[in-house]
This record gives structure tokens, C-alpha cells and sequence, in this order.
């Protein structure tokens, strides 16, 4: 994500680790479907490995009603690989961060395979997670490369050997459950088929119906991204959960609405704040949407992942959405984003394609049975 991306956690932990006013809101669960337990991305800008690594988890439980605890960094580390071999390519001119987006995770999968959190946990003994000495150190070190007149065909080497004093050696082959697998066999035996999914997003300076790469720096892969009006990207959202589906959320949570009582993400009118009573939202709009989006007020910050849905006292509408700042965050983890800050404040989502509704398949059927562009 954005460089501010990498202090989320410890924003979000100081808002939550002392001790908060009386929330103003009182949430009754409708659904929520089941999720793996709350982790952490301690200091770093991985968001999207770990929302789209519970995403997964979640498919796993769907579909075989077993609990898998994926490793978050043995995909990161890949993704810091591929990311150096583009910001080589470009010539030092392409993003190089510690942020990316779902797709990647799924372009992990099917590339190098996945792997345990028992058995890689990328932390190489240290308490948290923390990329920040990781990230400079890869960059001076493909920086130092682009100085030379022609770069060092073997540097993946060295590139690997700073991934494993940060991060740990990655071992080749391993035990799970007293069963021997490399990452490509454990992937496989998950029974998840990363082309069984789909990204979506609404923006008008594309048109609707057709497939485009959203412009935000961290789609340095260029993931592609079925574009639907603001509506049907909500009834997407709806449908997949209705259908016992969770979906995997790209949004902004820089708003002064987002998380800062009651673990609520609302969409507050300017000027105003959580006070005792329910604030009055301000309403989304597509083209507000997309003005937000070109102005930069809504940013691409952050990734988590849509496990169900509630309603306030007032019977508005919230979705319940799994964090990785740690349990002490929001309401044990969680947040509850509501509708209006859903449908304005939502760059892309995920959802297994089996949940598309017809509205939308109808009008890009040929689109969606074609295998996703890595």
C-alpha cells in the first residue's frame, strides 16, 4: 500500500489500546460466515497478502470445513522477487514497495505454489513483523545494481539471501500434518482453484462491462478488473455473502470516519465527528465516486476481508469486515464498514465467480470464462 500503509497498524493499534469512549452504536449481526482467527501485519504495508490470505482460508472452510493457516510472507517474499524483477526492467522507474493487491496472492498460487504458517512464518524469530529495514535494504541493493553497465546475471542470489536474514529460509520441502509436501503439492491439496476468481471495480473513466488494470501504483502486476456500475459492484458484494461467499475488500480507511469508535467505518459528513448519537451519513454517488477517486481523496490505503453483514439500531445497513491489525483492534478485529462508506470508498473487491448475478454475466459472459490475465 502507500507509505502511509506501513504505519496502519500502529495507528490503528494506538486508537485502540487505550481506553475509548462509550460507542454510539449497537450492531445485531444478520450473517457472518466464518473466517479464520485475527492476525497481525505488524509494521508493515502487507495488508494485502493477509486479507487475501484470510479470503482463501475462508474459500478452504467453505468448501472442505477445515481451518488452514496460510503463510502470509512466504507469499510477500515471492511478490518482493517478482516486484524486483519489474523495478530491473523498467530501470528503476516502477514501483518497489511492500504493498501489492489480491491478485497477486492468487498469481503466488498458481506460479510458486503456498505454504503453512506453521511451517513459515517470515518473522526469523523476531516478535512482529516489521519490513521497513527489509524494504530499504532490497532497494539500495537493486539500486546498486542499476548503477553497473550491465546488471549481474546471478543477483537473484543476493536478492535471496537479504530475504532470508529478514524473513527466514523458505525450506523446499516440508511436513503438514505428517504429510510431505513442496509449496506447489501443499497449494494443490487445498483444493482452490485461483482462476475461479474475479476482480471488480467502478470507475467511469473506463466503460462498463469490460476488463481494465486499475491505475494505483500498487497494481504493479497490472491486474485486470471487470468494470460494473456502482450498484451492481454492491449487489456483487450481496450476492456473494447472501450466498454464503465472503469477499475480499481494496479500499480507503484514511477517512475520519473509518474505525475511530466503535470499530464503525462510516462515511461522515465534513466538519462532523462520532459523537454520542448516530451521525447522518453523507450519500455515494458513481460520479462522486469517481470524482473522489481522480482527486486522489479516495486512496487506494488498505485490504481486509467482507465476512458478513449487521445493522445499527437504526436498521442501517454495516458490513462485517475482518482486519489485520491485531484482536484488540476495532470490535475484536473487526470493523463494520456501512453501506454508504462501502459504495464510496471501495477501490476493488475479489469474490469467487460462482456469485456473479446475472446482471452482470449477461453482459460479459465471454469475459468471465476467459482464464485472468496474470
Amino acid at each position: 500500500m502507500k507509505k502511509i500503509s506501513s504505519l496502519l497498524f500502529l495507528i490503528g493499534f494506538s486508537l485502540y489500546g487505550f481506553a475509548q469512549p462509550a460507542s454510539p452504536f449497537k450492531f445485531t449481526v444478520v450473517k457472518n460466515l466464518e473466517a479464520t482467527d485475527v492476525k497481525s501485519q505488524g509494521s508493515t504495508g502487507t495488508c494485502w497478502s493477509f486479507s487475501a490470505s484470510s479470503f482463501i482460508e475462508s474459500e478452504i472452510i467453505r468448501k472442505t470445513g477445515k481451518k488452514v493457516d496460510l503463510s502470509e510472507m512466504f507469499v510477500v517474499r515471492k511478490i518482493y522477487l517478482e516486484k524486483a524483477v519489474s523495478y530491473l526492467r523498467y530501470d528503476g522507474k516502477a514501483n518497489f514497495s511492500q504493498g501489492a493487491l489480491a491478485h497477486d496472492v492468487f498469481n503466488v498460487m498458481k506460479t510458486y505454489g503456498m505454504m503453512p504458517e506453521e511451517v513459515y512464518d517470515g518473522k526469523n524469530n523476531a516478535t512482529i513483523h516489521n519490513h521497513t529495514r527489509l524494504e530499504e535494504t532490497l532497494k539500495l541493493y537493486l539500486d546498486s545494481l542499476l548503477k553497473k553497465p550491465i546488471i549481474e546475471p546471478h543477483w537473484k542470489e543476493g536478492f535471496e539471501t537479504i530475504l532470508d536474514t529478514y524473513l527466514g529460509v523458505c525450506p523446499a520441502i516440508f511436513k503438514y500434518n505428517n504429510v510431505q509436501y513442496n509449496p506447489v503439492s501443499f497449494a494443490a491439496s487445498l483444493g482452490i482453484n485461483p482462476d475461479d476468481y474475479r476482480g471488480f471495480t467502478s470507475y467511469t473513466h473506463h466503460p462498463f462491462y469490460e476488463f481494465f488494470s486499475l491505475e494505483i501504483p500498487d497494481n504493479f502486476s497490472r491486474g485486470q478488473y471487470l468494470n460494473v456500475p456502482m450498484n451492481q459492484l454492491m449487489e456483487i458484494i450481496d450476492n456473494s455473502l447472501n450466498q454464503g461467499y465472503t469477499v475480499e475488500w481494496d479500499g480507503d480507511v484514511s477517512e475520519p470516519g473509518f474505525g475511530r469508535r466503535g470499530g464503525a467505518a462510516i462515511l461522515l459528513r465534513k466538519g462532523e465527528s462520532i459523537g454520542d448519537s448516530l451521525p447522518i451519513e453523507d450519500a455515494a454517488t458513481q460520479d462522486l465516486r469517481q470524482a473522489t477517486f481522480d482527486s486522489h481523496e479516495t486512496t487506494d490505503d488498505h485490504l481486509m476481508h467482507i465476512t458478513g453483514i449487521a445493522k445499527d439500531q437504526k436498521g442501517n445497513r454495516y458490513y462485517i469486515t475482518k482486519n489485520s491489525w491485531g484482536n484488540k483492534a476495532g470490535i475484536d478485529g473487526y470493523v463494520y464498514m456501512s453501506e454508504n462508506y462501502i459504495k464510496l470508498k471501495t477501490v476493488s473487491i475479489y469474490v469467487n465467480k460462482k456469485v456473479i448475478p446475472v446482471s452482470v454475466k449477461s453482459k460479459t459472459k465471454a469475459l468471465l470464462e476467459a482464464k485472468p490475465k496474470k
